[in-house]
């Protein structure tokens, strides 16, 4: 390997590198000895300047590197403190505005990657803190100057799906002046809220809280409505996606947006070949709910039975809200015939937040019997009467029902898979979308440019479908309301020189960023859908592909460190 020199590599006439390293608290300096780190660093090659801050992200910490850059030159910037993933951008913006391109900045991860898993061995984690260090400031010698990729986007948005997360989302977004298109493949709007007779805890009339909405959207002048229309094709990629649609009348529509919503929804399980499920006798809670509405519901007794086709082999997942609907219809149904006998059989109760609870005991008060049943031995119907286990008694009992209402689970949408491929987006093991983080980013995909919001990404309330449609709404924003997009520039670069044109790298990469051009007989890199994973650079097998700021003589010089 031919090495170069840090200073012959990046053009500069010396490396100056500012460490600075973060007590996070208590959390890193709890645990090792920080003092001892940074006396260490400060002795390291090319290291200029070396400071311990209680904490490096606050505003003071952030000055001090900023003023640090300034008055000794440091020309490389690397911070020991906790994860990349939330921090990075904050400390690379500060290097930017002191004047050093930011992508000549490192971090190194002492307080997940060490403090964390070391919390009784503070000698062995001190000695591994400085190990970390060692290595990042090696790696920030060959770093080199970059420049964020800029490209024009689209100031335009899709919204999949007219249920209400989606309405929630198109309303919001044409509020905030971005035209909309909002395609739904029924001919009319609300989603499974067309079928539901009330709302908990409000007992409101869900027809009249759902039209207020859809005349809202409807009338709209920002919002283009695509009734019984399906998604056929999406190509392209954040700020510039080419969306291809299909009517039911066979009509082609071509769009060009920026951003993506998927708010696609869920369906209720229909439990055929469970507890005898007949739709009339034994029915699921949504059927009570359409007979609730149309005044048919003549029962006097009336056994709701929980978990129906949920948390099994088949469906290991709750869905959240079905004990909310068996009490909210088990109170209605008391308000029609207060005689009436309610019996609800359940494993445990899933009523979270203070006004469903209180929800649960009011349903305690007037009478509705709660019975926990054994998921190993559950209810049994036969004739007209419903067996189960009652593990405090030790016995048997047995109830009288004139109606049994099953509580299925939402489950995801059977065209789930399809929409998954052709976004390149992902789904679990459940074929509900998957956000890219739960707590960091829950309604973004990994996909750019790409949302999703409401039953498609797990069963949700009506509250929880509306918030999160608002909730995409401004992260959609944060995208159409800049005049250009800017992307990070750690993204891999094909030598056409030396590549041999094998095709490798198209296979191994997962955001479809790469293509062959026959006419130089190479690969070359889309750099706005590229990840910067490295997948094609690890596989590459004439070394023709680097990715920035991972480059070899940068891992290498982490690797010498680390030996």
């Amino acid at each position: 390997m031919n090495e170069q020199s840090p200073d012959q590599n990046n053009n500069q006439d010396e490396v100056r590198i500012g460490v600075f390293i973060c007590d996070c608290g208590s959390n890193i300096a709890g645990h090792l000895d920080c003092s001892e780190v940074t006396e260490y660093v400060a002795s390291l090659p090319g290291v200029a300047f070396a400071k311990e801050n209680l904490y490096t992200c606050s505003e003071a910490g952030v000055n001090e590197i900023k003023n640090a850059i300034q008055e000794h030159a440091l020309n490389r910037v690397v911070v020991a403190s906790c994860s990349p993933r939330t921090h990075q951008p904050l400390f690379a913006s500060s290097c930017a505005e002191a004047g050093l391109n930011p992508y000549l900045f490192e971090m190194v991860n002492i307080r997940d990657q060490c403090s964390w898993v070391h919390m009784q061995e503070q000698q062995n984690a001190t000695q591994k803190a400085k190990e970390l260090v060692r290595m990042g400031v090696a790696k920030s010698a060959y770093l080199e100057p970059q420049e964020d990729i800029q490209t024009s986007l689209v100031a335009k948005a899709l919204v999949i799906g007219g249920g209400i997360a989606g309405l929630s989302a198109a309303e919001a977004l044409a509020s905030m002046g971005v035209q909309v298109y909002l395609v739904e493949k029924e001919a009319e709007f609300g989603g499974l809220l067309k079928s539901i007779n009330k709302l908990a805890p409000y007992n409101e009339k869900a027809e009249d809280w759902i039209s207020s909405l859809v005349d809202n959207v409807t009338h709209h002048s920002n919002i283009r409505i695509y009734k019984e229309t399906e998604v056929e094709s999406v190509g392209g990629y954040i700020g510039n996606y080419q969306v291809d649609l299909k009517t039911k009348g066979g009509e082609n529509i071509s769009e060009n947006v920026g951003c993506i919503v998927v708010a696609t929804g869920a369906e209720p399980l229909k439990p055929h070949g469970l507890f005898g499920y007949d739709g009339e006798k034994v029915i699921t809670q949504m059927e009570l709910e359409s007979k609730m509405a149309q005044g048919t519901v003549q029962a006097q007794n009336i056994v709701m039975i929980q978990c129906v086709g949920a948390r099994c082999e088949e469906r290991t997942y709750c869905s959240r809200i079905c004990c909310m609907s068996a009490v909210k219809n088990a109170l209605y149904l008391k308000e029609l015939n207060p005689e009436a006998n309610i019996h609800i059989l359940y494993r445990d109760m899933q009523m979270y937040g203070t006004e469903k609870e209180k929800m649960l005991w009011d349903a305690r008060g007037k009478g509705i019997n709660f019975e926990v049943y054994d998921p190993e031995n559950p209810p049994e119907l036969s004739g007209d009467k419903v067996s189960f286990y009652q593990n405090i008694l030790g016995r048997t009992v047995e109830l009288p029902y004139d109606l049994a209402v099953l509580s299925t689970p939402l489950v995801a949408r059977e065209d789930a898979g399809k929409i998954s491929q052709m976004m390149r987006v992902p789904t679990d093991q459940n074929n509900f979308f998957l956000e890219a983080h739960a707590k960091l980013r829950p309604l973004d995909f990994a996909a750019d440019g790409i949302f999703v919001c409401g039953s498609a990404r797990y069963p949700a309330t009506v509250e929880e479908a509306r918030s999160q449609g608002i909730g995409v709404a401004s992260r959609v924003s944060t995208i159409l309301f800049k005049d250009k997009l800017v992307s990070s520039a750690i993204v891999a670069e094909i030598d056409p020189q030396s590549c041999i044109g094998c095709l490798g790298c198209i296979d191994t990469c997962p955001y479809q960023a790469i293509t062959y051009n026959p006419e130089i007989n190479a690969c070359e890199i889309n750099e706005v859908l590229c990840k910067g994973c490295g997948n094609c650079a690890a596989t590459c097998p004439s070394h023709s592909i680097k990715l920035k700021g991972y480059k070899p003589d940068q891992l290498f010089a982490q690797i010498r460190a680390a030996i």
